[in-house]
Order: structure tokens, then C-alpha cells, then sequence
């Protein structure tokens, strides 16, 4: 549906590791931001959707997570519609409430995404983190991963999956090989990717990780799995994100500059679909574009679903940036880098900022939307009009299970 909601206000909390917080602190810090940025009163509120992909297996609270955050700050009564969508869990419930005000159901919703991935077990968080792909075909899955690995490669043991590293990885890294394959990407631009974001991350007070690393740096690190240094694989986080959604008729009795609008946000799901047929990020990138009337060549800055260095590449494709097989390209050129032509990922994306999965599709809506309203500092991107989101979650077969393109105007 074409959308007509309006971002009036955005927080966050500053993504890392939180073991001593709850979720409901985490949430607190975020929501009380988010309102105080919008100038609402948590009263003023009609509707929470909060996305969260693993509480249930990470901190054992199933089931009505929402209510049970949002009622520790003394917000209940409301609709709270609790969104599980693996890490577009956080993208989907924004979707989802720009849905309900464009739709006119609401004037002012709250959407929360919230994630704690650290616990003292790591086989825990693997095993949540697993529950992304189809778990019936989990062994079939990691041999047609693992098949054209280079024997003896780092990190390559089919056993240490799930173990000392997220299943994920072994799609990513099959990804990455086959792109270089076909394409002739090359590693250095795969370390191009994550020297970039660690550049950005830098810059950003609530990242994760705010080291700046070097291409050699990024090379020289530890293999995960091959062709994947540890850099260039996203780490677990903790952290919570919040927006408020707004009517235009809130808007407009808001009187506010300082609003962004959202453009078009559009939402599918991976499927088996024939060869050459548009993936799912390219079916939802060309349906956000003609909801916004809008294409590629009108983007100030985007945030890209990097859960590995070869996601963002393949972001750049999908998203109409460059032809297919291009996206080292930009690397190399610099196109995407701050001071480029189209900044990505300037908050350091999910390889710096940190990846809590539930989190991570409202971070990037706060990203965008303080850029657009001019608040980023020193990795603010020079007028700033046209912003993107892209952000996935989950697998199936070869491509994401959940795909969700958001665009924002200001």
C-alpha cells in the first residue's frame, strides 16, 4: 500500500554488550527518547509494535514481550502487537505501523525494536541465532553452504557451526565465494566494505565497535569461514531502537520542521522462484521506488542490511546502484564512503554498529531519519533529502526469508 505516515520522533540506546541490563531497561531508555524527541506523552499513544526475534530463548520471556516492556514504563491498555520476523523483526513492525496510520486505523504509534543476544552460554545465542533458517533442512543447508569451500581454508569445519559461529555465516561465505566466482569481487574490496563501516562506526557515539581498521587490518584478522576475517561478519549485540509514527493530521497539529515523511515501505518474503527472476530486495526495492516515485539516482544515504561484507555488496546490486557484479566497484571508488557520492551505512552499519537482530531495522530508520534532519555531527551527509533502509532477515534457500525496503523524505 502506498504509505502516508511520519516519522515525529526517534532514540536509541547505544548498541554493545548489556548483560547486566534487562530488556525492560533497554526499552525504557529508548521509548523515553523516542517520546521526548517527538514531543509526545507516552498517553498520546494509540498502538506499539515491537519487534524481537529471541528473548524467548536468550532471557526465557515468551510470548507477551511487548506488554511486559512497555507495562515496566507504565504504558499498557494501548494495542501492542508483538512482531517476531527474524532481523526484520524491527523493519517489519515500522512497516507494519505505517501500515495502520496510512490506513488511518491510528494517529501516533510507537514502534520499539529491542534485542539481547550475550548470554554467558554462546552455544545459547547460536542456537537462537539458528532458528533463522529452516531447521528440517539445517544439514542439508550447511552442505550445499560448505560444498566449494578450499580444503584446509580457515575456519571451515562444518562442526564449528552453530558452535563458534552463526549459521548464517556459512550462507554469507557461500554467498561471497560465488560472487567472486562469477564476478571476479575481490577480497580487498570485501575488506573495503568493513574498513568503510569502521570508519563510519567511528564517528558513531552509540556503535558498537568505534575502532577504525585498515584494509590489511580488516585481512589480517582472524578466518571465520572462508573467505569471511571476523570484520567482515556482523557481532551479536544488545541494544533497543525506537520510533514514533504519526498521522498527517498529527502532523500537521504537531507543527513540527523537523518531520519525516515516510515515502514507501515495502515488505515480502523469500520464495523459490525461477531463474532470473528478481530477488526478494530487488522486488521490494522496485516496489518502494514506484510507491515514492523516486529511483536510485534520488538517494542521499541508505543504511544496508551488511550482516556480512558481501550483503552490502550484494545490497548495492539489488538496490539498483550498479549492474550486477558491480558492487566492488563502488568500494574501490569510494562512491559509498562519507564525502562519496552515496554514503552507506554511515552509523557503521551492522558490522560496527552492532547486529541486535530484533533492533536493527529501527536503528536504521534513526539513522536516516536524524540524518535527514541534519543531527548526525561529524558523519552527517551534506543535504540530505531522499534516505533508504534495507534491511532482511533470516533465510531461505538462497536469499533472505523476510526483505523489507523502507524510503523516507525529508
Amino acid at each position: 500500500m502506498r504509505m502516508n505516515a511520519f516519522v515525529a520522533g526517534v532514540g536509541m540506546t547505544r548498541f554493545g554488550k548489556h548483560l547486566e541490563t534487562g530488556l525492560k531497561a533497554l526499552g525504557a531508555e529508548a521509548v523515553q527518547a523516542a517520546l521526548a524527541d517527538a514531543g509526545i506523552a507516552a498517553r498520546d499513544l494509540e498502538a506499539a509494535y515491537v519487534g524481537n526475534a529471541m528473548a524467548g530463548l536468550i532471557t526465557g520471556q515468551e510470548c507477551v514481550r511487548g506488554q511486559v516492556i512497555l507495562r515496566s514504563m507504565g504504558i499498557g491498555r494501548i494495542p501492542v502487537i508483538n512482531v517476531e520476523n527474524a532481523c526484520g523483526s524491527g523493519s517489519t513492525a515500522f512497516n507494519q505501523a505505517c501500515a495502520m496510520v496510512s490506513a488511518g486505523c491510528y494517529d501516533v504509534v510507537l514502534v520499539l525494536g529491542i534485542e539481547k543476544l550475550y548470554h554467558p552460554d554462546k552455544r545459547r545465542t547460536f542456537a537462537a541465532l539458528a532458528g533463522g533458517m529452516d531447521i528440517e533442512e539445517m544439514e542439508t543447508s550447511l552442505a550445499r553452504f560448505q560444498a566449494d569451500q578450499t580444503p584446509g581454508a580457515g575456519g571451515a569445519k562444518g562442526e564449528e557451526a552453530g558452535a563458534k559461529r552463526s549459521v548464517a555465516m556459512d550462507f554469507y561465505a557461500s554467498v561471497a565465494r560465488a560472487h567472486m566466482r562469477q564476478y571476479g569481487t575481490t577480497l580487498t574490496q570485501l575488506a573495503g566494505v568493513s574498513a568503510k563501516n569502521s570508519f563510519h562506526g567511528s564517528l558513531n557515539p552509540r556503535a558498537q565497535f568505534r575502532e577504525v581498521m585498515t584494509i590489511e587490518e580488516v585481512l589480517a584478522a582472524p578466518m571465520i569461514i572462508e573467505p569471511l576475517t571476523r570484520p567482515m561478519c556482523s557481532p551479536i549485540g544488545d541494544g533497543a531502537a525506537a520510533v514514533v509514527v504519526v498521522s498527517e493530521r498529527k502532523a500537521r497539529e504537531l507543527g513540527s520542521t523537523r518531520l519525516v515523511r515516510v515515502a514507501a515501505s515495502a515488505l515480502h518474503s523469500g520464495w523459490d522462484h525461477e531463474a532470473g527472476e528478481l530477488d526478494t530486495a530487488s522486488l521490494c526495492a522496485q516496489e518502494a521506488y514506484a510507491q515514492a516515485g523516486l529511483g536510485p539516482k534520488d538517494l542521499s544515504v541508505m543504511e544496508v542490511h551488511d550482516a556480512s561484507a558481501i550483503a552490502e555488496l550484494s545490497a548495492y546490486e539489488s538496490l539498483g546502484l550498479c549492474a550486477k557484479g558491480s558492487g566492488g566497484r563502488l568500494i574501490d571508488e569510494g562512491v559509498t564512503r562519507l564525502g562519496g557520492r552515496l554514503p552507506v551505512n554511515t552509523s557503521g552499519g551492522l558490522l560496527r554498529k552492532g547486529h541486535p537482530v530484533g533492533a536493527t531495522g529501527a536503528a536504521q530508520i534513526v539513522e536516516l531519519t536524524e540524518q535527514l534532519q541534519g543531527r548526525c555531527g561529524k558523519r552527517q551527509v551534506e543535504d540530505a533529502k531522499v534516505a533508504l533502509a534495507h534491511n532482511g532477515g533470516g533465510v531461505v534457500g538462497r536469499e533472505a526469508a523476510s526483505m523489507c525496503v523502507t524510503i523516507l523524505v525529508r
